[in-house]
């Protein structure tokens, strides 16, 4: 049975202490250079999408359905083909989706920047509504919280619970202050712990009754097939039909993209949303592109064929991704717990593990880490600004790394947390 570090005297948290010190030391002569730092997808993963480059030839056919030739400009909202098979991984129907580029981020940037510069639905532009605000829930994901910050907007750090935001805190800031604008969501396997909302929570994000005609949710549906397990899926109701049923069908943008399921940088992207907020997007998007990348739109459907391909694909997916989670998972486990000087998430999905440190230790145990040689997302980034308040949040990206440097990356992890840990108390 181990004992937690807090019932230590300090003579053994001393001797502890000295005992890691030399182990650490060794790591460091090894001159390792471990990253796990983001949610990339492996090599193993990207290999899984390469028959997508026998798709085509020069004696192919690239006409759409509807015959349309794609290799030429137009259909500013996808082919018909793509729109189907976005719609049926995002659970929309297909007359609610618009197809984009690449990445869902690009296009949630963009959507802040026509808010921002042109505004909603014939509202004032944000930048001449004085300051506007964002509710952020975190620990959440830093590219969205960097989107917010680069327009100076204004950002409410809102806490996650294993169910989702904070419901009284959001509903509090939306009902009643017209500057709060929107607010970042990733409701299925969020980023960084993997949690997914509970039904109660989809019904009260529709049932907001925003203080400002121009509020969004951005509902970053990034992980909505990303399971690690057949048997054990999470399940979230779908936004804009509660949204329909709550009466308040314009206030959702729903972001996908097939970024980690076939290519991240070469995948397709789209917003689904009311048919009002479409053909507001659809205006302003029609002035900065005659049409995207339709012939990486038909590349997609010949490839996937429909929503039972992509859940092919993610099954081999998790084949790949679920040693690894189970591994860091085990590990930290075997190493850090009954210590009480941390605790971590068990994701059914997703890509990351989200990992509570002792309060004040997080940013020493990722700087920790980087002298060993193990690169990780600095501490804080899951939180507006880079300041996580009690500087407790790490998270941990299992993909990328083969699983025996991942094991090895682990273990520095957990060494570093111990010795931070004992540092810490040492103090107090």
């Amino acid at each position: 049975m181990k004992k937690a570090y807090s019932e230590l005297s300090r003579e053994e948290l001393l001797s502890l202490r000295e005992k890691l010190g030399r182990e650490f030391v060794r790591y460091k002569g090894q001159n390792i250079h471990l990253d796990m730092s983001r949610g990339k997808p492996s090599i193993a993963q990207l290999n899984l999408s390469m028959g997508m480059m026998d798709v085509f030839h020069s004696e192919s056919d690239l006409k759409c359905e509807d015959g349309t030739d794609c290799r030429n400009y137009g259909v500013i909202d996808g082919i018909p083909e793509a729109k189907r098979l976005l719609a049926s991984i995002a659970e929309v129907p297909p007359a609610n989706i618009m197809i984009f580029g690449n990445s869902s981020l690009n296009v949630m940037y963009d959507t802040i920047a026509r808010a921002y510069s042109l505004g909603i639905m014939g509202n004032p532009p944000w930048c001449r509504q004085g300051r506007v605000k964002f509710l952020c829930p975190s620990p959440g994901y830093d590219r969205h919280f960097k989107i917010t910050e680069e327009f100076g907007i204004e950002m409410i750090t809102i806490p996650m619970t294993p169910v989702g935001p904070d419901m009284d805190m959001v509903e509090e800031y939306v009902n009643n202050d017209p500057q709060v604008k929107g607010i970042w969501c990733v409701p299925k396997y969020s980023n960084p712990q993997g949690y997914s909302y509970s039904d109660e929570t989809v019904r009260r994000f529709a049932a907001l009754t925003p203080a400002a005609n121009d509020f969004r949710i951005f509902w970053d549906n990034a992980y909505s097939v990303h399971h690690l397990y057949e048997d054990r899926r999470d399940t979230i109701l779908e936004i804009l039909d509660e949204c329909e049923k709550a009466g308040h069908p314009h206030i959702v943008y729903k972001f996908t993209s097939t970024s980690k399921i076939s290519f991240p940088g070469s995948g397709v992207s789209a917003i689904a949303t009311s048919l009002a907020n479409l053909a507001d997007i659809q205006k302003r998007v029609s002035v900065q592109t005659i049409g995207h990348d339709k012939l990486n739109q038909l590349r997609h459907v010949r490839f996937f064929r429909d929503r039972y391909g992509v859940e092919a694909q993610m099954r081999r997916h998790a084949d790949i991704l679920r040693p690894k989670f189970e591994m860091v998972i085990g590990s930290l486990e075997e190493e850090l717990g009954g210590l009480g000087i941390g605790e971590w998430t068990k994701p059914l999905g997703g890509y990351f593990i989200s990992f509570e440190s002792l309060p004040g230790c997080a940013k020493a145990i990722v700087g920790k880490a980087a002298e060993a040689g193990v690169k990780m997302t600095p501490a804080g980034a899951t939180f507006p600004y880079g300041i996580d308040p009690n500087d407790t949040n790490i998270r941990i990206a299992p993909s990328y790394p083969p699983i025996d440097e991942l094991r090895t990356a682990t273990k520095i992890f957990a060494l570093c947390v111990k010795m931070v840990s004992i540092d810490k108390l040492l103090e107090s």
